[in-house]
């Protein structure tokens, strides 16, 4: 058991906000922080840097709140925000269940003890292992998304047996916080088209297939969307779709599929979709939607997985080298865009805190950088540091539980950072660091 500093008073910190942290995170003397009851300097010395932790509890109280919040739905953990065997675990044991995209996901979750037939397999462009591995371990649906994907999935069911599936369905709204993560519209990868009818023909094909069980429709606005009007909308259009499918087909569809992309704050003020005032007005939309069309209401589902992981989720790094040059500073650490592409990619914005020193010289804005050699190798630009920020401290960065390391990658072979669980004043090792002997060993070239 770790014993925790004495906490700073009060006074000391009146202006120190921490709203974007998890939940557990307190304030410790000379500037540091613990969460999960472990000091972040601990954490760093015991694991190394650049390291993530998660905090357990406020993984399991986000599953919680969605499952009261959704008392009537069916709610799947986005295994695309991040997954490994603890959290496929820790999922699975608040009630669950999990969204895969891969075969390397599915097998993971499934060699965990992960329920196979709680699983639905996304991908907008499923290789034949994918399908395979779905078929062979038994997952719950199969979400289709292009046409030439009915008649291959169709082909690899054995005589006798059915698949469940949904169809994922473009509803023509564009939602979301950034332009390369909308994905409701018609002028991207995703799904198919109400618009110019590749829906409805897809739909009229899997009715036909003997090994193919419809069961709903499915569709994902978009990431980080923070008002419940594009669900809204959503509902409305799809429910729209259910009737035209029951009145041309006679076939009354079971399942409606909302997706994720619940929008998190990852600086403080920032707006965060409200999980129950979304759960109260879908369903009442929902309700209203399906007596106008005279349909039965269908389960809903839907599938957070940022919102889960991404708040419980804090990232270590060490300062390298401070350089003032050009009338910026730029603070750089030992990790970067290998292992948090989303700067670079989105623009996404954090908050890096110094942690394990309290320093009384007043903040200075910075751009805190990356080791890796290329100039948009960017975490942080224009942040309030202290000014005396020096090698060798210790900056945190909060809401780092998503998209940090499931996109992650090898770029100038630093090596993945390890995943550490923190619950109950205890750390443990999730996922060990990414070494040199890993890179030899891939390498056989020689």
């Amino acid at each position: 058991m770790t014993t925790l500093h004495a906490p700073l008073t009060p006074d000391a910190t009146a202006d120190d906000d921490l709203s974007v942290w998890p939940a557990s995170t307190a304030r410790l003397a000379h500037g540091d922080l613990a969460v999960g009851g472990v000091p972040l300097t601990e954490i760093a010395e015991r694991f190394g840097t650049p390291a993530y932790l998660l905090d357990e509890a406020d993984v399991r109280t986000r599953c919680r709140t969605y499952l009261h919040a959704f008392p009537e739905a069916e709610v799947h953990y986005a295994a695309k925000a991040f997954l490994c065997r603890a959290m496929a675990h820790w999922v699975a044991e608040e009630g669950l269940g999990l969204d895969v995209c891969s075969a390397g996901e599915l097998e993971l979750a499934v060699t965990t003890g992960f329920p196979a037939e709680r699983i639905v397999l996304h991908g907008n462009a499923k290789s034949p292992h994918d399908l395979a591995a779905a078929l062979r371990l038994g997952v719950g649906r199969i979400v289709i998304d292009s046409a030439s994907e009915i008649a291959r999935l169709a082909a690899a069911i054995p005589p006798g047996s059915r698949q469940k599936v949904l169809v994922r369905v473009v509803p023509g709204i564009a939602a979301g916080g950034h332009a390369k993560i909308r994905t409701g519209t018609d002028d991207q990868k995703f799904g198919l088209s109400i618009t110019d009818g590749s829906a409805q023909h897809a739909i009229a094909r899997i009715i036909g297939q003997p090994g193919l069980e419809l069961t709903g429709l499915h569709c994902h606005l978009g990431s980080q969307i923070t008002t419940e009007k594009p669900f809204l909308a959503a509902v409305r259009r799809l429910v729209g779709l259910m009737a035209r499918v029951k009145d041309q087909h006679g076939v009354t569809l079971p399942e409606l599929d909302l997706g994720g992309g619940h929008g998190i704050a990852y600086r403080p003020g920032e707006p965060a979709l409200d999980i129950t005032a979304l759960a109260r007005k879908v369903r009442a939309e929902l309700i209203e939607s399906c007596a106008a069309a005279g349909l039965t209401v269908p389960r809903l589902l839907i599938e957070p997985g940022r919102a889960i992981a991404g708040p419980a989720g804090v990232a270590l790094y060490r300062v390298l080298a401070v350089k003032r040059t050009g009338g910026r500073t730029f603070v750089a650490v030992d990790g970067g865009m290998s292992d948090n592409p989303r700067p670079a990619l989105y623009g996404v914005r954090y908050v890096p805190r110094l942690i394990g020193r309290h320093s009384l010289v007043a903040p200075a804005p910075v751009t805190v950088v990356g080791r890796h050699c290329e100039a948009g190798d960017v975490l942080a630009s224009d942040v309030e540091l202290p000014g005396d920020i020096r090698p060798g401290d210790l900056l945190g960065v909060p809401v780092a539980g998503a998209y940090h390391l499931s996109m992650a990658s090898g770029y100038n072979l630093v090596g993945r950072p390890p995943v550490v669980a923190v619950a109950d004043g205890r750390a443990r090792l999730l996922v060990r660091r990414e070494s040199l002997e890993d890179f030899r060993s891939r390498d056989v070239g020689l």
